[in-house]
């Protein structure tokens, strides 16, 4: 049984030679070939999609919202986003709106055939250059994350307070708390800042924007 196809791209000559590619394939049977999004998401049939080829770029509602509201209506159809830049926050994107692949619009007639069985068999293909650029998004977040200092919002309170100077009684004066609770904030400010010093931690908070 032929893989269904449907073709969402605006350019209508990369349309025509999409539709034409598939056509020339005894594997595939295009059911369909939009230049923009459909404002009601409707399949029935025997034109319900294995696969759609989604531009990102379209007029109007763009891929990604698309993506995103064709996979909350029909979970099970497989989309393969085709971009003709690679741009980082895109590839994310789309791939949180529920899109299963991600490839350039250059990619060789073969490749692109080869992707769509390789989509709907369940794979998720992907240039080499867009996996690098993914897992590089996913290091910088870890890294980010772990680097990154929580603080309480009574904690960013006393914090405040000793970058402006003030007294330990003079912040539990401000926040109505006794000087003891405001040396127990301070402890644990000093452990999450990893220093042990009153001018450490002043350093520390207006070096990383904490106050």
């Amino acid at each position: 049984m032929p893989i269904k196809v449907l073709i969402v791209e605006d350019n209508q000559n990369l349309r025509r030679a999409l539709k034409s590619l598939i056509a020339l394939s005894g594997d595939f049977i295009c059911v369909g070939d939009y230049d923009r999004a459909a404002p009601v998401i409707k399949f029935d049939g025997d034109i319900v999609p294995d696969v759609i080829l989604m531009d990102i770029d379209l007029p109007g509602e763009n891929g990604i919202a698309y993506t995103r509201r064709i996979k909350e209506k029909y979970p099970f159809i497989n989309v393969l986003m085709l971009t003709v830049v690679e741009k980082e926050d895109k590839i994310m994107e789309a791939i949180s709106a529920g899109a299963s692949g991600y490839l350039i619009k250059s990619s060789i007639p073969e490749n692109i055939l080869e992707n769509i069985r390789i989509v709907y068999k369940g794979g998720s293909p992907l240039t080499p250059s867009i996996a690098r650029k993914i897992f590089q998004n996913i290091q910088y977040r870890q890294e980010n994350k772990k680097n990154k200092i929580y603080l309480s919002s009574r904690e960013t309170e006393v914090l405040n307070g000793l970058v402006k100077g003030l007294t330990y009684k003079m912040i539990a004066d401000k926040h109505f708390i006794s000087i003891d609770t405001v040396r127990t904030y301070i402890r644990c400010i000093y452990e999450k800042l990893e220093v042990h010093s009153r001018s450490e931690a002043i350093v520390k908070a207006i070096s990383d924007k904490l106050v």
